[in-house]
């Protein structure tokens, strides 16, 4: 016998070379710590970044041309493949490289709808007695403002499809609800993502991310980790794909984790399995901790971006997070003797490009000075190479600096002064990522809620 896994990986051999599918921060933040861990593997990736290109072999295969992948994993005899954005996961790469023997970490297309369809993931929530916000789907824009008017304002307006990021808006009243529906579903603004809404309760709270590693049956959850998704500080201007992150978080406490792990968490991966479609891979719950306790806002398939960034350089994993990989890539189960725990306070704060979110400029020179200060990492987001190897802007995040000290203060003043740093015209970033912690510390009686 070949001693082989169904994956087609050897099982219990060590792993040798590693795809990470991806061009963003999220995906260097991996590779980094993926090579911090094991040096000697060889890491690839698809396409990749330039941070990314530092630490392994880029080739230009977009992560979602799936046969390409697929062949490129084959070609290149890789161990291990690590999908990073939702889209090729929605895709069926993870599909397509078990069918052909590949360990893969990831959640099949079916499972991955928890993510790319929100009423998919409602119809589940609902079916498993998780606690979330009540909510209506509708294809219909008459009927979905008559949702509106029985759930009354504030309320929620939600495209059930993948949108960037940018698929719920929340609206202070009906006429706002009544715009947002008329964007989505008549003058399709979202697309196809927004064929199809959800009109949903509104939640009062404070916004938690938590992460878990999951095979399927178990899971084994990340420090909780809250993101910025306004452009300016305070909390003002639009919405972005998240202006920095910090964790750990003051209440993210292990009784809470442990009330989401038993409410949510392990009911959703029961139902899923249920359903023929068990989850595997990286579970990100999108929690609002209301009055009446935790409900879920959303969930999400992959690590979050850019919560990632934040919670991969702060923590230890034992065993390593590529061997905890590896053993969901090939269908293994998580060891009950797992630990991941958390070395001291991470904040991650987000260069953006001029013009983002609405219409980020590209192709202005970037220029990262060099990190003097020890637990500052910075990973490539929106960046390529000009033919002259001159580093330029190539999306609307541009970079990520992530600073990890032993105090959430020092963390954040090392973070916001490299930031400050970087040279990029036009450049827009928030200098207050992790107020609401720094606040809490300074008074800590001040109670949880959101100002």
């Amino acid at each position: 016998m070949s001693g082989r896994s169904e994956s087609g990986t050897r099982a219990g051999a060590p792993v040798q070379r590693v795809l990470v599918v991806g061009s963003g921060g999220r995906e260097h933040a991996i590779a980094w710590k993926l090579h911090a861990e094991r040096p000697d593997v060889t890491l690839l990736g698809a396409p990749g970044n330039p941070g990314i290109a530092e630490l392994g072999r880029c080739y230009d295969v977009s992560a979602t041309a799936v046969e390409r992948l697929v062949e490129l994993a084959v070609r290149e005899q890789v161990d291990l493949v690590v999908v990073g954005p939702e889209l090729p996961l929605s895709l069926g790469l993870v599909d397509r490289l078990r069918e052909r023997g590949i360990a893969v970490f990831g959640p099949t297309a079916g499972a991955a709808r928890l993510e790319t369809s929100k009423s998919f993931a409602k119809e589940v929530m609902n079916h498993a007695g998780v606690p979330t916000a009540r909510a209506e789907t509708h294809t219909d824009a008459d009927e979905a403002r008559l949702a509106v008017r029985r759930f009354g304002a504030p309320v929620v307006v939600k495209a059930t499809g993948l949108a960037a990021g940018k698929g719920v808006v929340v609206c202070a009243s009906m006429e706002d609800a009544y715009e947002a529906i008329d964007m989505m579903l008549l003058s399709r603004g979202m697309g196809d993502a927004g064929a199809e809404i959800l009109v949903e309760e509104f939640m009062q709270g404070e916004e938690l991310s938590l992460f878990y590693l999951t095979d399927g049956t178990r899971a084994i959850p990340l420090v909780g980790a809250q993101d910025h998704k306004r452009l300016r500080a305070g909390d003002e201007g639009p919405n972005t794909g998240g202006m920095g992150a910090y964790a750990p978080v003051t209440i993210s406490t292990p009784a809470l984790v442990d009330e989401v792990t038993r409410t949510i968490v392990l009911p959703m991966l029961r139902a899923m399995r249920e359903r023929d479609c068990p989850f595997t891979g990286l579970l990100y719950v999108g929690l609002m901790l209301t009055a009446a306790g935790p409900k879920v806002v959303e969930f999400n398939c992959r690590f979050g971006d850019p919560e990632t960034q934040a919670l991969l350089p702060l923590l230890d994993f034992s065993p390593t997070l590529l061997e905890l990989m590896t053993i969901v890539g090939r269908g293994e189960p998580l060891p009950e003797s797992a630990t991941i725990r958390a070395t001291g306070h991470a904040v991650t704060t987000v260069v953006a490009a001029a013009g983002y979110p609405e219409a980020p400029r590209t192709g202005d020179p970037v220029v990262l000075p060099p990190v003097t200060d020890a637990g500052v990492e910075i990973f490539h987001a929106g960046t390529r190479r000009a033919p002259t190897g001159e580093l330029l802007s190539a999306g609307g995040r541009v970079v990520a600096v992530t600073a990890v000290a032993d105090t959430i203060e020092e963390a954040h003043r090392l973070s916001a002064a490299y930031a400050d740093r970087v040279e990029l015209t036009g450049k827009q970033y928030r200098d207050d990522i992790a107020w609401r912690e720094l606040e809490r510390r300074r008074a800590p009686s001040a109670g949880a809620g959101t100002p």
